[in-house]
């Protein structure tokens, strides 16, 4: 078996890790132009559909970020090859009789791993996922992903930290999700491609990954309508061939730098970004008073006054996502007047808001809302990230914060950021990464 080109996690980098931390100073106005990269939570589903079938798979515009790294771990424990050539193309190898496990020291990492329990019961009637671990902000549960695989014909037990699925053949079936879940909506999908007959998947998840990872089962010869809209239909076919396919802009990637704009002020572009993909953020950030332009190459974005404070709530997509809420969190921290933010999606997502106010942030939390008093300045102070998005949310607030603010555990940043704190510096960001 080819050895992985990017080496695992070792004991020494992860010493490593929580040492480093991201010195920021106040900054502004930044001017610029960001290529953004292909979008994290489109890369791992699509890397999960590689195990459907047998060849040669090359992914395209494919982020050098941590949880692509443990993608590419849980892959090659499982019998295939990853190698990243060049620097944003992958070549997945998959040589078939894979062993249809993922290990825990892996899957507890990555949340996301979970998509390849469909995939791999649908290609080798067994699967064997330890249960997954990820950012820690509230429970959330497998059970919707569980429950479209059993409609399917799926049965599942649980022992000893892991989920075990066995099926004779996937049958296709009418499925209704409780609730618009990404990561159920996928697993969903990926299982259909390989079952016998029509399977209908209701309230599905709208996302432009759901778009993202059903154009490349298409392009492996599936059989996916629908995807982008609350019903999907997937009817099911024999075989599947490897293909290569380029992954969609992140728009959550786009977002970090259009808030960072919006708190330090200036005029950046986001080269490769997706407007479509951003429409509600865009609504929402231009109530604050931003401006905004699409254009041939991606997304101009400005900010050359105060902001003014808004309310907003996270729903699911087209609606405000909820990670982009920790960057609109920031920027009301320094808007005018009072600001309403509800989360509607997980119960654990204001867990970050406690280092803002260590900055001098004025929120308030109650439940599922927070009340954010706009002040004029942050002040820098020692600060942790807790997760992915909430902590470039503490990098990006700290561009408007006196004196020195210091982020630790960065690792988390690492997850879902190709060179934020290089990007940020290349727009003009007084930031530098230590070990």
């Amino acid at each position: 078996m080819k050895h992985l080109c990017f080496e695992g996690i070792s004991a020494l980098s992860e010493h490593n890790w929580i040492m480093d931390r991201i010195l920021v100073q106040p900054s502004g106005p930044l001017s610029g132009d960001v290529k953004i990269k292909g979008a994290k939570n489109s890369a791992l589903k699509l890397m999960a559909a590689c195990t459907l079938t047998e060849g040669t798979f090359r992914l395209n515009n494919v982020p050098d970020i941590t949880d692509v790294r443990l993608m590419s771990e849980l892959l090659v424990s499982l019998g295939m090859t990853v190698e990243r050539i060049p620097e944003s193309t992958l070549e997945i190898i998959n040589p078939g009789n894979l062993a249809p496990e993922a290990p825990y020291e892996l899957v507890e990492k990555m949340r996301a791993s979970i998509v390849v329990l469909g995939p791999l019961l649908a290609t080798y009637g067994t699967a064997k996922v330890a249960l997954p671990g990820g950012d820690d902000f509230g429970p959330r549960p497998i059970d919707m992903h569980l429950r479209g695989l059993e409609t399917l014909g799926a049965q599942f037990h649980s022992q000893h930290g892991y989920i075990e699925g066995n099926c004779e053949g996937l049958i296709g079936a009418r499925i209704v999700l409780e609730f618009p879940s990404v990561g159920a909506t996928e697993n969903v999908m990926m299982a259909a491609v390989r079952a016998k007959g029509e399977t209908t998947i209701e309230n599905a998840a709208r996302e432009p990954e759901i778009a993202d990872l059903a154009t490349f089962l298409n392009r492996m010869g599936g059989n996916v309508l629908g995807a982008g809209t609350s019903t999907i239909v997937i009817e099911g076919v024999d075989e599947l061939v490897a293909v290569e396919h380029s992954v969609i802009p992140d728009r959550i990637e786009a977002a970090t730098y259009l808030a960072a704009t919006g708190i330090a002020g200036g005029e950046v572009n986001l080269i490769g970004a997706r407007p479509d993909h951003m429409d509600m953020l865009c609504q929402k950030v231009g109530e604050m008073g931003m401006r905004i332009s699409a254009d041939p190459n991606g997304l101009w974005v400005m900010c050359n006054k105060d902001l003014q404070s808004v309310d907003l709530a996270t729903l699911p997509y087209p609606g405000i996502a909820t990670d982009y809420k920790p960057f609109l969190v920031s920027m009301l921290t320094v808007a005018s007047g009072v600001g309403i933010v509800t989360e509607n999606l997980f119960s654990g997502r204001f867990r970050y808001v406690d280092e803002l106010i260590r900055m001098g942030a004025d929120i308030r939390t109650e439940g599922h809302h927070a009340v954010i008093r706009g002040v004029r300045r942050l002040s820098g102070a020692p600060v942790r990230a807790h997760d992915i998005r909430a902590g470039a949310a503490l990098v990006i607030a700290a561009l408007k914060a006196d004196g020195e603010t210091e982020i630790r555990d960065p690792e988390h940043i690492d997850r879902g950021y190709e060179g934020l704190v290089e990007n940020l510096s290349s727009l003009g960001a007084d930031i530098q990464r230590l070990s």
